[in-house]
């Protein structure tokens, strides 16, 4: 049995994968600090609900706690780890920017000196869109220059992207780095705009809807994100004889095994109908209260996924309206509304 090490099992995208991990024959070793960025009893409820299979394990640290994250990794020994844990939220990093150097950088620094001590066969981890910054050329390629990150946390996914190319290149260590387009689902973070929006609309209360609602986001279902993180862990990236070998459409290094995957659903979303579907499954319209565009924000995303179809066959495809369908009646459960 293939052993995962999986760093923030408790939280959104972590559950999910950890999940599906656990379906499909995996053990599961699970980090999490559970902090209080949010309701930490949904993260209790994540991993009660992972515990109930005999092959998961709930380990409780931060990631900035080296000796304990390097005490669990070589107790475990993983075959593979996936790092997910981090400092998110885009609007966060303008109040508490401390806790993404800590969390971001020196925690995935550490995660990272676990894999090398290891060798795991591949190390996966995580980063955003939201590295793109101010690209304004989409779909968003992998392949395109990322030097204008508008917020402290795109700037330590950015970092970290960096300092693993820098690992994979100097210990040979085969790592793949994922960039997530605004992904939702059921058992969502409460800071996230679904949660926030269906909230709202749910207790009567004004959402607050940015840029006046001229947006455009690449929503991704957490169960397709996770699908293609599952297929890339058996799809582990070899440094090239040479720039020759590389695909023109893959992102590889030339002088690593290490390369930069999109995981969207490849179509922009126009917020205000965004919306107005949530309303449709609210059964009610929503007290909208229109602002500008908040600091560090970017008016659209839009992934091009070539690479990781062409990698793993895969490509996300949950239609945006049966993603709000299940989240809200998620919600409706949870909550008991």
């Amino acid at each position: 049995m293939r052993k995962v090490l999986v760093t923030g099992t408790a939280g959104f995208i972590g559950f999910h994968l950890s999940k599906l991990l656990l379906e499909e024959g995996f053990a599961v070793v699970g980090y999490d600090g559970m902090t209080d960025y949010y309701d930490v009893r949904i993260k209790e409820r994540r991993h009660q609900m992972l515990l109930q299979n005999q092959h998961f394990s709930a380990h409780i640290g931060m990631l900035e706690d080296f000796d304990r994250l390097h005490a669990l990794a070589m107790e475990e020994k993983p075959d593979v780890i996936v790092h997910l844990a981090a400092q998110a939220g885009v609007r966060y990093s303008l109040e508490n920017p401390r806790a993404y150097i800590d969390a971001n950088i020196v925690g995935t620094f550490n995660v990272m000196e676990c894999a090398r001590e290891l060798g795991v066969d591949h190390l996966l981890m995580a980063s955003t869109s939201s590295v793109y910054g101010a690209n304004e050329d989409m779909p968003f390629d992998e392949r395109e220059r990322v030097e204008t990150q508008l917020t402290l946390y795109a700037a330590t996914k950015k970092a970290n992207e960096s300092m693993a190319h820098s690992y994979a290149h100097l210990w040979n260590l085969p790592t793949t780095m994922f960039r997530f387009f605004t992904v939702y689902g059921p058992w969502g973070r409460p800071d996230m705009a679904l949660f926030k929006f269906t909230k709202g609309i749910l207790e009567g209360t004004p959402i607050d809807i940015y840029n006046n609602g001229d947006m455009y986001r690449d929503f991704t279902f957490v169960t397709d994100l996770v699908r293609g993180i599952r297929l890339l862990i058996d799809t582990p990236p070899v440094r090239p004889e040479s720039a020759e070998d590389i695909a023109p459409y893959d992102s590889l290094s030339p002088v690593a095994p290490f390369r930069v995957v999109n995981i969207g659903n490849s179509d922009k979303v126009r917020l205000m109908d965004f919306i107005e579907e949530i309303e449709k499954q609210c059964g009610r319209e929503a007290v909208k209260n229109f602002m500008p565009m908040q600091k560090g924000d970017v008016p659209a995303t839009w992934a091009d996924a070539t690479l990781l179809k062409e990698l793993t066959g895969y490509q996300p495809q949950t239609d945006v309206k049966e993603g709000i369908r299940q989240f809200v009646a998620w919600y409706r459960d949870y909550f008991e509304v």
